[in-house]
Protein backbone atom coordinates (compact mmCIF):
# COMPACT_ATOMS: atom_id res chain seq x y z
CA UNK A 1 0.00 0.00 0.00
CA UNK A 2 0.72 3.57 -0.14
CA UNK A 3 0.69 6.54 2.70
CA UNK A 4 -2.38 8.67 1.53
CA UNK A 5 -1.07 12.19 0.59
CA UNK A 6 0.63 14.68 2.71
CA UNK A 7 2.82 17.69 2.49
CA UNK A 8 6.89 17.15 3.44
CA UNK A 9 8.56 19.49 5.26
CA UNK A 10 12.50 19.08 5.23
CA UNK A 11 13.31 21.52 8.44
CA UNK A 12 16.86 22.80 8.26
CA UNK A 13 16.83 23.92 12.04
CA UNK A 14 15.96 23.03 15.06
CA UNK A 15 13.48 26.20 15.02
CA UNK A 16 12.34 25.73 11.85
CA UNK A 17 10.61 22.54 12.95
CA UNK A 18 9.13 23.73 16.08
CA UNK A 19 7.88 26.07 14.02
CA UNK A 20 6.36 24.16 11.79
CA UNK A 21 4.71 22.08 14.56
CA UNK A 22 3.21 25.08 15.87
CA UNK A 23 1.96 25.77 12.72
CA UNK A 24 0.30 22.59 11.76
CA UNK A 25 -0.45 21.93 15.60
CA UNK A 26 -2.23 18.54 15.72
CA UNK A 27 -1.76 17.88 12.20
CA UNK A 28 1.80 17.50 11.90
CA UNK A 29 4.28 14.07 12.65
CA UNK A 30 7.80 14.64 13.31
CA UNK A 31 9.96 11.69 10.85
CA UNK A 32 13.34 10.74 12.08
CA UNK A 33 14.55 7.37 11.11
CA UNK A 34 11.78 6.55 10.27
CA UNK A 35 11.31 2.50 11.25
CA UNK A 36 7.75 3.27 13.18
CA UNK A 37 6.19 5.60 11.30
CA UNK A 38 6.63 4.76 7.62
CA UNK A 39 5.15 1.20 8.02
CA UNK A 40 2.23 2.57 9.67
CA UNK A 41 1.95 5.00 7.14
CA UNK A 42 2.60 2.89 4.15
CA UNK A 43 -0.59 0.41 5.60
CA UNK A 44 -2.22 3.46 6.11
CA UNK A 45 -2.72 3.06 9.75
CA UNK A 46 -1.82 6.35 10.61
CA UNK A 47 -2.13 9.44 8.41
CA UNK A 48 -1.04 12.61 8.42
CA UNK A 49 -1.47 16.37 6.44
CA UNK A 50 2.08 17.57 7.26
CA UNK A 51 5.30 15.67 7.77
CA UNK A 52 8.36 17.04 9.05
CA UNK A 53 11.74 15.41 8.22
CA UNK A 54 14.53 16.47 11.38
CA UNK A 55 17.35 14.17 9.88
CA UNK A 56 19.52 17.53 8.93
CA UNK A 57 19.41 18.72 12.77
CA UNK A 58 22.81 17.81 13.40
CA UNK A 59 22.67 19.46 17.07
CA UNK A 60 19.82 16.84 18.52
CA UNK A 61 22.42 13.92 17.69
CA UNK A 62 25.46 15.07 20.09
CA UNK A 63 26.50 12.85 23.47
CA UNK A 64 27.73 14.40 26.12
CA UNK A 65 28.18 13.35 29.98
CA UNK A 66 28.70 16.22 32.33
CA UNK A 67 26.61 15.33 35.58
CA UNK A 68 24.35 13.44 33.93
CA UNK A 69 24.63 11.15 30.35
CA UNK A 70 22.84 13.62 27.66
CA UNK A 71 21.90 12.05 23.99
CA UNK A 72 20.31 14.15 21.53
CA UNK A 73 17.40 12.80 19.93
CA UNK A 74 18.54 11.80 16.44
CA UNK A 75 21.17 9.86 17.72
CA UNK A 76 20.71 6.92 15.67
CA UNK A 77 20.81 3.59 18.06
CA UNK A 78 24.15 2.08 16.36
CA UNK A 79 25.90 5.50 16.96
CA UNK A 80 24.70 4.98 20.72
CA UNK A 81 25.56 1.35 21.13
CA UNK A 82 28.78 1.94 20.17
CA UNK A 83 29.46 5.29 22.16
CA UNK A 84 32.32 4.87 25.14
CA UNK A 85 30.68 7.40 26.62
CA UNK A 86 27.46 5.63 27.26
CA UNK A 87 29.28 2.30 27.66
CA UNK A 88 31.13 3.88 30.57
CA UNK A 89 28.19 5.92 31.85
CA UNK A 90 25.19 3.71 31.39
CA UNK A 91 26.22 0.04 30.26
CA UNK A 92 22.30 -1.28 30.55
CA UNK A 93 21.31 1.22 28.25
CA UNK A 94 24.55 -0.08 26.09
CA UNK A 95 23.30 -3.56 26.16
CA UNK A 96 19.28 -2.67 25.50
CA UNK A 97 20.77 -1.50 22.59
CA UNK A 98 21.72 -4.15 21.15
CA UNK A 99 18.23 -5.82 21.55
CA UNK A 100 16.48 -3.24 19.13
CA UNK A 101 16.11 -5.19 16.02
CA UNK A 102 18.76 -6.00 13.39
CA UNK A 103 21.75 -3.72 12.32
CA UNK A 104 20.40 -2.35 9.48
CA UNK A 105 17.57 -0.83 11.63
CA UNK A 106 19.50 -0.03 14.32
CA UNK A 107 21.43 2.06 11.91
CA UNK A 108 18.59 3.77 10.93
CA UNK A 109 16.76 4.45 14.04
CA UNK A 110 16.88 7.02 16.48
CA UNK A 111 16.73 6.94 20.04
CA UNK A 112 14.17 9.58 20.20
CA UNK A 113 11.68 8.10 17.58
CA UNK A 114 11.64 5.01 19.67
CA UNK A 115 10.69 7.08 23.10
CA UNK A 116 7.95 8.98 21.08
CA UNK A 117 6.55 5.83 19.83
CA UNK A 118 6.13 4.43 22.81
CA UNK A 119 5.43 0.95 22.20
CA UNK A 120 5.68 -1.35 25.37
CA UNK A 121 7.63 -3.92 23.30
CA UNK A 122 10.54 -1.75 22.68
CA UNK A 123 13.76 -1.75 24.48
CA UNK A 124 14.13 2.03 24.98
CA UNK A 125 11.02 2.89 27.14
CA UNK A 126 11.65 0.37 29.59
CA UNK A 127 15.07 1.19 29.93
CA UNK A 128 14.33 5.04 30.23
CA UNK A 129 12.18 3.84 33.54
CA UNK A 130 14.63 1.73 34.71
CA UNK A 131 17.51 4.52 34.89
CA UNK A 132 14.89 7.20 36.31
CA UNK A 133 15.35 9.08 32.70
CA UNK A 134 13.70 12.09 31.37
CA UNK A 135 13.47 13.51 28.15
CA UNK A 136 13.91 16.79 27.00
CA UNK A 137 10.92 18.81 24.36
CA UNK A 138 11.05 21.98 22.89
CA UNK A 139 8.05 23.82 21.26
CA UNK A 140 7.50 27.47 20.13
CA UNK A 141 6.38 28.13 24.03
CA UNK A 142 9.90 26.93 25.79
CA UNK A 143 11.52 24.13 26.46
CA UNK A 144 10.61 21.20 29.24
CA UNK A 145 11.79 18.14 30.92
CA UNK A 146 9.56 15.28 31.49
CA UNK A 147 10.61 11.97 33.71
CA UNK A 148 10.54 8.76 32.42
CA UNK A 149 7.53 7.88 34.91
CA UNK A 150 4.99 10.78 33.10
CA UNK A 151 6.04 10.37 29.49
CA UNK A 152 4.25 6.84 29.00
CA UNK A 153 0.46 7.34 28.88
CA UNK A 154 -0.84 4.72 27.31
CA UNK A 155 -0.15 2.24 24.23
CA UNK A 156 2.07 4.22 21.77
CA UNK A 157 1.27 7.12 23.51
CA UNK A 158 2.71 10.03 25.29
CA UNK A 159 2.30 13.04 27.12
CA UNK A 160 4.08 15.19 24.52
CA UNK A 161 1.80 18.05 23.53
CA UNK A 162 1.12 18.00 19.19
CA UNK A 163 3.68 21.10 19.28
CA UNK A 164 6.70 19.24 20.89
CA UNK A 165 9.65 18.22 19.39
CA UNK A 166 11.20 15.56 21.60
CA UNK A 167 14.64 16.86 21.65
CA UNK A 168 17.08 14.72 23.74
CA UNK A 169 17.53 12.21 26.85
CA UNK A 170 18.85 12.36 29.74
CA UNK A 171 19.85 10.09 32.68
CA UNK A 172 21.81 9.87 35.96
CA UNK A 173 25.85 8.58 35.82
CA UNK A 174 26.02 5.50 36.35
CA UNK A 175 26.68 5.02 40.56
CA UNK A 176 30.22 2.69 41.07
CA UNK A 177 29.96 -1.10 41.29
CA UNK A 178 26.15 -1.23 40.32
CA UNK A 179 25.06 -4.73 38.39
CA UNK A 180 22.91 -4.56 35.33
CA UNK A 181 21.18 -7.05 33.21
CA UNK A 182 19.09 -6.77 29.97
CA UNK A 183 16.60 -10.37 29.54
CA UNK A 184 14.36 -10.71 26.94
CA UNK A 185 12.59 -13.16 25.09
CA UNK A 186 11.38 -12.99 21.21
CA UNK A 187 10.12 -15.65 18.83
CA UNK A 188 13.52 -14.80 16.38
CA UNK A 189 16.28 -12.58 16.88
CA UNK A 190 15.54 -8.96 15.98
CA UNK A 191 11.30 -9.45 16.78
CA UNK A 192 9.62 -7.13 19.32
CA UNK A 193 10.44 -8.87 22.56
CA UNK A 194 7.37 -10.87 23.59
CA UNK A 195 8.58 -10.05 27.76
CA UNK A 196 11.67 -8.97 29.01
CA UNK A 197 13.05 -8.00 32.26
CA UNK A 198 15.85 -4.62 33.04
CA UNK A 199 17.49 -4.79 36.29
CA UNK A 200 19.65 -2.59 38.20
CA UNK A 201 21.31 -3.72 41.45
CA UNK A 202 23.63 -1.82 43.82
CA UNK A 203 24.32 -3.20 47.46
CA UNK A 204 25.91 -1.06 50.38
CA UNK A 205 29.10 -1.63 52.58
CA UNK A 206 26.95 -4.51 54.66
CA UNK A 207 27.03 -6.51 52.16
CA UNK A 208 22.81 -5.33 51.72
CA UNK A 209 20.49 -4.37 48.65
CA UNK A 210 20.61 -0.79 49.04
CA UNK A 211 18.63 0.15 45.43
CA UNK A 212 17.01 -1.97 43.04
CA UNK A 213 15.30 -1.32 40.15
CA UNK A 214 13.45 -3.66 37.59
CA UNK A 215 11.46 -2.72 34.72
CA UNK A 216 9.20 -5.05 32.30
CA UNK A 217 8.75 -5.35 28.46
CA UNK A 218 5.84 -6.20 27.13
CA UNK A 219 3.22 -6.72 29.98
CA UNK A 220 1.27 -4.02 29.97
CA UNK A 221 -0.13 -0.96 27.62
CA UNK A 222 3.32 0.53 28.58
CA UNK A 223 6.67 -0.06 30.01
CA UNK A 224 6.10 -0.61 33.76
CA UNK A 225 8.73 -0.31 36.98
CA UNK A 226 8.08 -3.32 39.15
CA UNK A 227 8.01 -1.54 42.44
CA UNK A 228 6.81 -4.27 44.52
CA UNK A 229 9.72 -6.25 43.75
CA UNK A 230 12.14 -3.66 44.29
CA UNK A 231 10.98 -2.67 47.93
CA UNK A 232 11.10 -6.31 48.41
CA UNK A 233 14.73 -6.49 47.60
CA UNK A 234 16.24 -3.28 49.71
CA UNK A 235 17.46 -4.55 52.71
CA UNK A 236 18.23 -8.54 51.57
CA UNK A 237 21.46 -10.46 51.04
CA UNK A 238 21.76 -11.07 47.48
CA UNK A 239 20.90 -14.71 46.75
CA UNK A 240 19.22 -17.35 44.44
CA UNK A 241 16.70 -17.62 47.01
CA UNK A 242 15.44 -14.48 47.13
CA UNK A 243 15.75 -13.51 43.09
CA UNK A 244 13.12 -16.64 43.37
CA UNK A 245 10.79 -15.25 45.36
CA UNK A 246 11.36 -11.43 43.73
CA UNK A 247 10.44 -12.60 40.53
CA UNK A 248 6.75 -14.04 41.65
CA UNK A 249 6.24 -10.71 43.35
CA UNK A 250 7.41 -8.86 40.14
CA UNK A 251 4.61 -10.07 37.83
CA UNK A 252 1.88 -10.93 40.90
CA UNK A 253 -0.28 -7.42 40.49
CA UNK A 254 0.01 -7.84 36.27
CA UNK A 255 -2.27 -8.72 33.72
CA UNK A 256 -0.30 -8.90 30.04
CA UNK A 257 -2.23 -9.03 27.33
CA UNK A 258 -2.65 -12.11 25.16
CA UNK A 259 -2.24 -12.23 21.36
CA UNK A 260 -0.85 -14.78 18.95
CA UNK A 261 2.74 -15.34 20.82
CA UNK A 262 0.51 -16.82 23.48
CA UNK A 263 -1.96 -16.23 26.71
CA UNK A 264 -2.18 -13.60 29.56
CA UNK A 265 -0.87 -16.13 32.31
CA UNK A 266 2.29 -18.02 29.64
CA UNK A 267 3.13 -13.99 29.41
CA UNK A 268 3.19 -13.60 33.06
CA UNK A 269 4.97 -16.83 33.62
CA UNK A 270 8.08 -16.07 31.44
CA UNK A 271 8.14 -12.90 33.14
CA UNK A 272 9.04 -13.98 36.20
CA UNK A 273 11.51 -16.52 34.75
CA UNK A 274 13.10 -13.24 32.87
CA UNK A 275 13.15 -11.19 36.28
CA UNK A 276 14.68 -14.15 38.03
CA UNK A 277 17.40 -14.42 35.56
CA UNK A 278 18.15 -10.54 35.45
CA UNK A 279 18.28 -10.72 38.77
CA UNK A 280 20.98 -13.16 38.94
CA UNK A 281 23.12 -11.82 36.05
CA UNK A 282 23.14 -8.21 37.63
CA UNK A 283 24.37 -9.64 41.32
CA UNK A 284 27.20 -11.12 39.29
CA UNK A 285 28.12 -8.16 37.96
CA UNK A 286 27.61 -6.30 40.67
CA UNK A 287 31.16 -4.48 41.29
CA UNK A 288 31.90 -5.19 37.80
CA UNK A 289 33.56 -2.74 35.46
CA UNK A 290 30.91 -1.33 32.98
Amino acid sequence: MKPSAFEYHLAASTNEAVDLLAEHEGDAKVIAGGQSLVPLLALRLARVDHLVDVNRLNDLGEISANGRLRIGALTRHRTAERSTLVRQHSPLLADALTYIGHTAIRNRGTLGGSLAHADPAAELPATLLALDGEVEVRSARGTRTIAAGDLFTGFLSTSLEPDELLTGLSVPLWKPGAGWSVQEFARRSGDFAISGALTVLSVGADGLIDEARIALIGVAPTAVRATLAEQALVGQHPAEALWSSVSDAAVADLEPPSDLHGSSAYRKKLTSTLVRRSLAEAASRIGAAA
